[in-house]
């Protein structure tokens, strides 16, 4: 039976990788294998491969079956296509020299498309990751306003919460230095108490009854100087 160029499974449990292998078709799969030739995995974008162009080769000029997934790996890395041209050579359909130059020219078209691909794919990566940043950030502003908002609030209510207290304060320290203000009435009273003042004048009234008594005390002396006249 021949031999068969397949993966054989590594890693752990959901990061699995492969080494490509030359084995036994009657192998396991896992089992014991006659050559490694490679390594494939599949976790990154694109995919790694780490192939042994020549071993590859030569296994499959020998008659080595890939499967399917090593065939695609192969054909991939122009392993195939440089088996087809040396098939060419061997039937003289072109020389050596032609098919070395048109396997330059297919590996430089796949290197290029290979770096296109890259390039897209960290573009991709850079503008997803500025998408995140700005969505982040925005969420950072929304939330720094939210909380600056809040605090506001918190600070008004803890203001109007105050605010009575405060207002009782100022009144009980501005009492004492009102009451000055309201003791300044007394010290217009003398204004009020001149009235008594101008009463000597209506006074006068009593100070001439001493006359009209004079002239009453003088009356009964003429009337006894009359009686004893008679």
């Amino acid at each position: 039976m021949p031999a068969k160029i397949r993966l054989q499974r590594q890693g752990r449990r959901r990061y699995a990788f492969y080494h490509i292998v030359v084995a036994d078709g009657r192998a396991p799969r896992d089992g014991r294998y006659i050559e490694r030739i490679g390594a494939y995995n599949p976790n990154t974008n694109p995919a790694t491969i780490d192939l042994d162009f020549d071993k590859a080769l030569d296994w499959l000029t020998k008659g080595a079956q890939p499967t399917d997934t090593v065939r695609a790996i192969l054909s991939y890395k122009g392993v195939l296509y440089k088996k087809h041209l040396i098939g060419g050579v061997a039937k003289g359909a072109f020389d050596e020299a032609e098919a070395d130059r048109r396997f330059e020219a297919w590996v430089a078209d796949k290197e290029a498309k290979i770096q296109a691909k890259k390039d897209r794919l960290s573009k991709d990566e850079e503008s997803t990751k500025a998408k995140q940043l700005e969505a982040e950030a925005k969420v950072n502003a929304d939330r720094a306003e939210a909380i600056a908002k809040r605090n506001a609030e918190l600070a008004a209510e803890a203001q109007a919460a105050n605010a009575p207290e405060v207002t009782e304060e100022v009144a009980e320290e501005e009492a004492p230095v009102e009451e000055p203000v309201k003791e300044e009435a007394p010290a217009e009273e003398p204004a009020k108490e001149e009235a008594p003042a101008e009463e000597p004048v209506k006074e006068e009234a009593p100070a001439e009854e001493p006359a009209k008594e004079e002239t009453s005390k003088e009356k009964p002396a003429a009337d006894k100087e009359e009686k004893k006249a008679e």
